[in-house]
C-alpha cells in the first residue's frame, strides 16, 4: 500500500517507515525535518508544514492509509505556546481528516496518549483530547474509518531532545546530578521505539478498524528503580535527588492507568525487546 507519514523523520515515525518498509509497504514522509536517511527506493520524503493544507492536498494523490505522527509532543513547549500547539495539534489533523475524505483514504491512524483523560498534562493532553473527538465525528459523518493509538512512555535510539530517558541516560554518562520534582515512587511502562513501530504496524489490521489501541511496554517500573537501574548499566556516579514539591498539572505524576478513559484494547508483541537490554543497547 501507499502510505503517507506526517513527522516520518522524527522519533516514532522514522521507526515507523523502517518497519513499514520491511512489510514491503510505499512510504511518503511528510515532515519539516529531513530524515536521517532514506533506507529504501519505496521511501520518498517530501519537506512540508502540516498546516500547509495546499501542499498537503498536492501529494494525498493515491494514499491508502494516513499515519499522522505529526505535532507538538514537549508538554512545557505546549503550555508556554498554547496557541502554536492548538495549530500543529488540532487544525492540522483536522487539514488532515478533511483530505482523508476527498481522496477516499482506506483508515487515518493518529498518535495519541496513554494519558489523554489524566489530569495531568496541560495543553499538550487536551489537544490530544480534541483530536479523538474530532476523528470520531469525522467516522460518524464521513465514515472515515480510523485507529487511534494511545502511546505510553517511549524511549530508544533517535530520541528528541525532550525525551526524559534520552536526557537522563546523557546526564548518566557524564556522571552529572539527576534532579526528579516527583517522589520517585510514580509508575510507568516503558515501550522500546522499534516495539511501538511494529504495534502501529500491526494496527493496520481490520480487526483494528474504528478502535482505540493502547500501547505500552508490558513491565512496569518506579522511576526510583529505573533510575537505579540504568546507573548500574552504567556503572556512573551520578546522584539522584528526589524533591516532591512541585504540585502542578503539567506532567504525569501517577500511573497512566489512574485515570478512566474511553475503551481501548492493548495490544502485545509475542517477541518484546526487554526493558534491561533496551537500556543496556543506549549505553554500549
Amino acid at each position: 500500500m501507499k502510505i503517507l507519514i506526517t513527522g516520518g523523520s522524527g522519533f516514532l515515525g522514522s521507526h515507523l517507515v523502517d518497519q513499514l518498509v520491511l512489510k514491503g509497504h510505499e512510504c511518503l514522509i511528510y515532515d519539516i525535518k529531513s530524515p536521517i536517511s532514506n533506507p529504501s527506493k519505496k521511501v520518498k520524503y517530501i519537506k512540508g508544514d502540516i498546516l500547509d493544507k495546499k501542499k498537503l492536498s498536492i501529494i494525498f494523490e493515491n494514499i491508502d492509509i494516513v499515519f499522522h505522527f505529526a505535532g507538538e509532543a514537549d508538554i512545557e513547549k505546549a503550555n508556554k505556546k498554547p496557541i502554536e500547539a492548538i495549530n500543529k495539534n488540532i487544525l492540522s489533523t483536522t487539514y488532515l481528516l478533511d483530505l482523508s475524505v476527498k481522496h477516499k483514504v482506506k483508515r487515518f491512524i493518529f498518535a495519541s496518549t496513554v494519558y489523554v483523560y489524566s489530569e495531568q498534562g496541560g495543553v499538550y493532553k487536551i489537544t490530544k483530547q480534541a483530536c479523538e473527538l474530532i476523528i470520531e465525528n469525522y467516522k460518524n459523518i464521513h465514515n472515515l474509518s480510523y485507529t487511534i493509538l494511545r502511546f505510553g512512555s517511549l524511549y530508544g535510539p533517535r530520541a528528541n531532545e525532550f525525551n526524559w530517558i534520552n536526557t537522563v541516560i546523557k546526564n548518566i554518562k557524564n556522571n552529572k546530578k539527576i534532579l526528579r520534582e516527583t517522589s520517585g515512587n510514580e509508575i510507568r511502562n516503558y515501550i522500546h521505539v522499534v516495539d511501538a513501530a511494529k504495534l502501529s504496524v500491526k494496527s493496520m489490521l481490520p480487526k483494528y478498524k474504528n478502535r482505540y489501541l493502547i500501547l505500552t511496554g508490558s513491565k512496569s517500573i518506579t522511576i526510583k528503580n529505573m533510575l537505579n537501574l540504568l546507573k548500574e548499566i552504567s556503572g556512573s556516579k551520578s546522584k539522584f535527588i528526589f524533591e516532591n514539591k512541585k504540585k502542578s498539572n503539567d506532567h504525569y505524576n501517577l500511573t497512566p492507568f489512574s485515570f478512566k478513559p474511553r475503551m481501548a484494547t492493548k495490544i502485545t508483541l509475542d517477541d518484546e525487546i526487554d526493558l534491561d537490554q533496551g537500556f543496556y543497547d543506549l549505553f554500549f
